[in-house]
């Protein structure tokens, strides 16, 4: 291996603006990346400001050939996560690079030597930095932008990865519904007749008493999502930060809590893609992308789809139906407010419940991505 690659851990905020901005550079010329916003990413970064950090022990890496940033990732150590599921898992992330081999393998070794130390025994990834977060590899749908909070990465990224040696651990799923293939009227006759029988009621979030809402959601969420494979809890202040975030795009009346005899059961959000106006700023608000944000979500409408961001059933109330009512409502509601089409993602590859509810209301396989994993 030629030692003019060189892998340096990121300890100045010089680097850790290489590491936010190296993608611009290495997706400068693929029309369906869109870039993240870079305020946004340096709050992300900060581990004074973003609680997960309470949690986890990261660290950042790039890497140098001839002078050139070729290359990033990232390792984490999420306590919470291995508590959780008793493991010794470390996480590699924020994988980017050119195509070389060479310059991927020394990125993926130092990753695994870095996990390794510190006393992890398998390695898996990408997550960004947790499964509340982006993760997975793209391996399927690479024709189109992703929706919010989902990758896109070059097809040759992957099978660098399984080159090094890391394989497939779970794939996640992507479905898409759209007005042109309308749900049924059969299952909207079957919901309706669900709700009339059973003692399931669901409303939309009440923005006017946001910390009481968020408060019961992070309850659910934390329910629902236990017995999920990858899951991690999120405490109170972790979930409160990302909604925070997620308050800015949010459209609440696309939010839905299910209640089973007044006894909270359920949640399911769906946000507006946003990606389809972020595409169009380069990662930047000021001094004019706040003014052409607005122009693409308000005034041009271009901002015509959602994701499905999430979707839980708490375990005793699995097999009520929630989950179909859940897809009707945002499919019924999405039409009213003049959204296009949702994207329902992602969903494990596993979870045949939520797989075969997504297809029975009419939803068509539209992208994967895929975690990998290798012993250290």
């Amino acid at each position: 291996m030629s030692n003019s690659v060189n892998v340096i851990e990121v300890e100045s905020s010089k680097h850790q603006k290489d590491f936010i901005m190296f993608p611009f550079d290495l997706y400068k010329d693929e029309p369906n990346w869109v870039a993240p916003l870079i305020s946004e990413r340096k709050e992300f970064f900060d581990k004074k400001k973003n609680p997960f950090y309470r949690v986890a022990k990261t660290k950042l890496f790039l890497a140098e050939k001839d002078g050139k940033i070729v290359g990033r990732i990232a390792t984490c150590v999420n306590f919470q996560h291995n508590e959780f599921h008793m493991e010794k898992t470390g996480f590699f992330g924020f994988f980017d690079v050119i195509d070389d081999y060479e310059v991927a393998s020394k990125l993926l070794k130092v990753a695994m030597i870095t996990l390794k130390k510190e006393g992890m025994e398998n390695m898996r990834g990408p997550t960004n930095f947790s499964t509340n977060h982006e993760i997975g590899f793209l391996i399927e749908g690479f024709d189109e932008p992703p929706t919010i909070m989902n990758p896109w990465n070059h097809p040759y990224l992957p099978k660098l990865a399984e080159q090094f040696g890391l394989k497939k651990v779970m794939d996640l799923h992507a479905y898409l519904i759209t007005h042109e293939s309308p749900i049924s009227e059969r299952q909207i006759r079957i919901v309706e007749r669900i709700k009339q029988r059973s003692r399931i009621t669901i409303r939309c979030m009440d923005y006017s008493k946001y910390d009481e809402e968020i408060i019961l959601i992070n309850q659910i969420y934390n329910q629902a999502w236990e017995h999920n494979w990858g899951f991690v809890p999120m405490p109170k202040d972790e979930f409160f930060y990302m909604a925070k975030h997620l308050k800015q795009i949010v459209d609440p009346r696309m939010a839905f809590i299910a209640f089973v005899d007044d006894e909270p059961a359920a949640f399911c959000l769906a946000v507006p893609d946003i990606n389809q106006a972020l595409i169009k700023l380069n990662g930047r608000l000021f001094p004019t992308g706040l003014f052409k944000l607005l122009w693409h979500t308000k005034v041009s409408n271009k901002v015509d789809g959602v994701r499905m961001l999430t979707m839980g059933v708490i375990k005793k109330f699995q097999k009520r139906g929630i989950d179909n009512m859940f897809f009707v409502e945002t499919y019924l509601k999405g039409l009213e407010f003049e959204y296009k089409w949702a994207e329902l993602s992602w969903i494990l590859e596993t979870n045949e419940l939520m797989c075969r509810a997504a297809e029975n209301m009419g939803a068509k396989l539209h992208k994967k991505y895929r975690l990998v994993e290798m012993p250290i």
